[in-house]
């Protein structure tokens, strides 16, 4: 590739796709300047491998169209996706949330666009994007926590993406909370994601809890996602707040562990629950952090809000594949 061509950065999740056509010298225009084009729809993940993959083709199409550029110009594709990926082999190992096992996802999507493919987890493409250009720029030591369908992490460590021995580091979600409960309920992912929070405000509703949410949703329980969790909690319903508040709470215990083993200097959250809650949501986890973090030094650590928001997962998958294949070793 040259340093003039662009690249197409995705961001996929277990919900959503979002993907985009980034200027391979997005460093110097700045988050501002750095997307050219973009595309979002449903991955639908209920389809099945090869229904995802053709919306994701379609979505690249559509970015493409919208950039004003062929894929064939392209320097390259960088994929962000859910679960432990081999970023050498673009293998994902196991993405719980598409069902996914040992799957090729380099070579397929390298075959499908004609041009190279570079896989990584998707969380850590969301905390390299801010990296580069978002909330953890000229930070060196950073977790990154994102709030969705499920829980992801990613680790900076002394300025660099950290993968740890088995190129699987940062999978914050699976690290038991409650190793007592019964299975389906011990982990931070079980207890603190998106997912996780409608089950419970949803099975209140059941027990004769009231909400706003079954008004906002006609009932139709199945349609909640983080749009109508964030209209219910700033209205002030009591029963979202109580769950949500939880949730929050319990994720700061567990990043403030993080911080103490770790001594990190920032904490950047992102994902959609994050984002559709805004500041209520990150000054609880804020608070809960520094409550556990420790010595005291550590209760200093920064927790903050995502500023590329939607775009930090396509921008740092971009800024990974444009570093890999220029051969800049940024990563």
């Amino acid at each position: 590739m040259t340093t003039q061509q662009p690249i197409v950065g995705i961001d996929l999740g277990g919900t959503n796709m979002q993907v985009g056509v980034v200027r391979a010298d997005a460093r110097e225009t700045g988050a501002a300047g750095a997307i050219l084009g973009t595309y979002r729809q449903k991955t639908k993940a209920a389809d099945g491998f090869d229904a995802i993959i053709d919306r994701l083709c379609t979505a690249v199409e559509r970015a493409c169209e919208d950039a004003g550029v062929r894929i064939a110009d392209l320097g390259g594709v960088g994929i962000g996706a859910p679960g432990a990926v081999d970023p050498h082999t673009g293998v994902v190992h196991e993405a719980v949330n598409l069902r996914w096992t040992d799957l090729p996802l380099a070579q397929i999507l390298t075959e499908r666009f004609g041009v190279p493919t570079v896989v990584d987890n998707d969380v850590n493409a969301a905390i390299y994007g801010e990296w580069v250009l978002g909330a953890a720029q000229g930070a060196k030591e950073v977790l990154g926590v994102w709030v969705g369908t499920g829980i992801g992490g990613a680790l900076i460590l002394n300025g660099q993406l950290y993968r740890g021995h088995n190129l699987t580091a940062g999978e914050f979600g699976h690290m038991l909370m409650f190793p007592r409960n019964p299975p389906g309920t011990r982990t931070v992912e079980h207890n603190c994601s998106r997912t996780t929070v409608v089950t419970r405000i949803v099975r209140l509703i059941l027990a004769n809890r009231t909400s706003s949410l079954s008004e906002i949703t006609n009932e139709r329980y199945d349609k909640v996602k983080s749009r109508a969790l964030a209209t219910a909690y700033n209205s002030g319903d009591e029963l979202t707040r109580e769950v949500v508040d939880d949730a929050a709470e319990l994720l700061g215990g567990s990043i403030g562990g993080i911080v103490t083993l770790l001594s990190l200097e920032k904490v950047v959250l992102g994902g959609g629950l994050t984002e559709a809650i805004g500041e209520p949501f990150v000054e609880r986890v804020r608070t809960a952090t520094r409550e556990i973090a420790f010595p005291a030094k550590c209760k200093d650590v920064e927790v903050v809000a995502s500023t590329l928001l939607d775009d930090a997962g396509l921008i740092g998958a971009a800024m990974l594949a444009a570093d890999r294949l220029g051969g800049s070793g940024g990563e």
